[in-house]
Order: C-alpha cells, then sequence, then structure tokens
C-alpha cells in the first residue's frame, strides 16, 4: 500500500489506491495475474482475475489484461471506488516482554497468540498496538504503512525473538542486513517423525494454489521464492524429533512449509497437518496421550531461539537469545517421559 494514500481519477470516478508495487529491478517475466497471486495476501485467483477484468488494476496508469507480463521497475496500482480501511495504528496498553532496548532498537520476546501487525481481521491487539503505545513515535519505510517500526515477522502462533527499529536510520540498517540475509536467525521446533541426520531444505516458497492461507512448495521461480533452511537434530523423542533451525533466507511460513513438505510437518501445526498423529501406535492410549499433548502446546511447536546482527549505531555484532516458553517446555517434557517409557518397554 502506498506511504500516503492518493485519490486517483479515472473515468470521471474517483478511485482510491489500495495498493502499490514497485517490481524489483531483477523481476523475470511473469503474467501479472500470477505476479500478484504471490505478492498479495488472502487475494483468489479470482478475485485478482476480477479485479483485471474490470480494470482496477493499472501498470504505470494504464489498464492491462490477464495476460500482460510484468517487467523491471513497473509501477503496479490496485485502485477501487471505495478508500481503503483506515491504516492509522491505535496505541494499545498490552504488556510486552522487552529483552533489550536502547535508542536505536527495540529486541521483543513475543508470545504465541500475539498476531504481529494489524490487518485482515486483526486490527487491534497486535505488537504494533503495543509497540505504539510504549514508544512515541516509530519509523516507517515506502510500502511498509500499518507497520512501523518492523523489519521482519513471525507468525501468530510462533513465539519468539522480534527486532524493532526505533529510528529511520536503525530501519534502514537493519532492512539491508535482512535483505542480504546476513540476519543470524535460529528457531526450535518440534517436528513429526524420527530424523535420522542433519540437513538442508531448498525450494521456491509460494502461495498455495487452491488455498491462499498457506505456501506451498515449487519447482520453479516463477511461482515462488527461492528458501533455504538448515536444521540439526537435538534430541530425538522415537514418534518427534526436536530440531534447531538455522534461516538462510526468511520467506513467509518457511520452517513450517519446508518440514511439511519432506513429510515432517510441525507438531500441532493445524495449518499444515501436523494438528492429526503422523507417527506411532494404533494404540487409544497413544491418542489419548498425543491429544494431552496437544492441549499442553496448543499451536504450532515452534519458537524464535535467538537473533544476531550488526548493531546499526555501534556496528558491533549483538546476539540475543531466550528459553522455550512454558507451553512448548511442557509439551517436549511429556513426550521426554513418553519416549524414556517406550525406550524401557523395548528394551
Amino acid at each position: 500500500m502506498a506511504e500516503n494514500i492518493e485519490l486517483l481519477e479515472q473515468d470521471e470516478k474517483e478511485l482510491f489506491e489500495h495498493l502499490r508495487i514497485e517490481v524489483d529491478k531483477g523481476q523475470a517475466l511473469l503474467r501479472i495475474d500470477k505476479f500478484l497471486m504471490n505478492r498479495v495476501e488472502n487475494a483468489s485467483r479470482n478475485k485478482i482475475q476480477n479485479a483485471i477484468d474490470t480494470g482496477s488494476v493499472l501498470v504505470n496508469g494504464n489498464e492491462v489484461k490477464s495476460s500482460y507480463r510484468v517487467r523491471p521497475l513497473d509501477i503496479i496500482t490496485v485502485v477501487l471506488p471505495d478508500p481503503p480501511r483506515d491504516t492509522e495504528v491505535y496505541p494499545e496498553d498490552i504488556p510486552l516482554n522487552i529483552v533489550f532496548e536502547d535508542d536505536d532498537i527495540l529486541i521483543v520476546n513475543k508470545v504465541a497468540g500475539m498476531v504481529v501487525h494489524p490487518g485482515f481481521n486483526n486490527y487491534t491487539g497486535t505488537l504494533v498496538n503495543a509497540l505504539t503505545f510504549h514508544l512515541n513515535q516509530l519509523p516507517t519505510m515506502p510500502g511498509n504503512t500499518g507497520r512501523p517500526g518492523l523489519v521482519h515477522r513471525i507468525d501468530k502462533d510462533t513465539s519468539g525473538l522480534l527486532v524493532i527499529a526505533k529510528s529511520e536510520y536503525a530501519m534502514t540498517h537493519l532492512a539491508k542486513q535482512f535483505y542480504d540475509h546476513s540476519i543470524h536467525r535460529k528457531y526450535v521446533a518440534l517436528v513429526w517423525g524420527d530424523l535420522r541426520e542433519d540437513g538442508t531444505i531448498t525450494g521456491y516458497i509460494g502461495r498455495h494454489l487452491k488455498d491462499r492461507r498457506i505456501m506451498d512448495m515449487y519447482d520453479a521461480p516463477e511461482n515462488g521464492r527461492w528458501s533455504v533452511t538448515h536444521y540439526k537434530i537435538i534430541e530425538r523423542l522415537g514418534y518427534v524429533t526436536l530440531v534447531e533451525c538455522e534461516l538462510e533466507t526468511g520467506r513467509t511460513h518457511q520452517i513450517r512449509t519446508h518440514f511439511q513438505s519432506i513429510g515432517h510437518p510441525l507438531f500441532n501445526d493445524a495449518a499444515y497437518g501436523g494438528e492429526k498423529i503422523k507417527k506411532g501406535t494404533v494404540f487409544t492410549k497413544y491418542k489419548q496421550f498425543v491429544d494431552n499433548c496437544f492441549q499442553l502446546l496448543p499451536r504450532q511447536a515452534l519458537h524464535a531461539k535467538s537473533l544476531g546482527f550488526i548493531h546499526p549505531r555501534t556496528k558491533e555484532l549483538v546476539s540475543f537469545e531466550v528459553p522455550m516458553p512454558e507451553d512448548f517446555r511442557q509439551g517436549l517434557e511429556k513426550w521426554r517421559a513418553y519416549s524414556n517409557t517406550f525406550s524401557t518397554h523395548n528394551e
């Protein structure tokens, strides 16, 4: 969305700009309908097609057809007769777990269940609402309307570390590090199945063709963006494995999509099939045990445990780490107890 909402005139009718995308200079030629499906969250193929057919999608100020191929440096806008929803972020007095703060950055340990920034169906109660209350003013960047201070994010039901920029200088400096993939990020995840060795998962991640709320893996670059996750085994617990993941790239739902793609979805990840029993026995007691684990850990078992980067002001490497939250720890302990009992019975 443009930093300032522009009022456009077309065919003597008022049209309001709802979305503005400046295409990267390295963008390969790609049909505009496919391009928008990869870039616009919660947009179905039908909605995009209808918007193009009704002249609501403009490229460099001109209407285009679905067959138009997006070119480097194109300016794509979506215009509609109704003004967009108020994008102002209102401060809310929501407690924050602040790990570190100085004049340039803020490190927050986000709880599971908190949405990072306002968006569709989540306009209040977000981390950004809390940050706006805590700080007098947060910087924004072009294309970042409604997300002041944010240079990255983690999913609603993922817990762990986020860095917030408190100045425009810090925001630009941190954004460049994320763009260069020089930020060090490690996650812990509990995945279904008995992984035998460390590994790396790669592939192109893009929106799922049938369910736009989730992501999928593709073989071709026109369907998504390149992604790399390195993982190593921390603890094998029979039917589940605790792993540490290091991100080389930072795509939407990257870890969740990657492990689902190799047949090891995250434990209790409802969006990617992990909320069902994927490994184990057919005994009723085992099913009851897993259900109890789901209740203890009622979300995907993923925690952003560490974050390292070059401080914008001091130019020194800074690193932060937080322990697992209580729900993750309790779920893991229950699996450890079960694994020990299972191993004893089979000796």
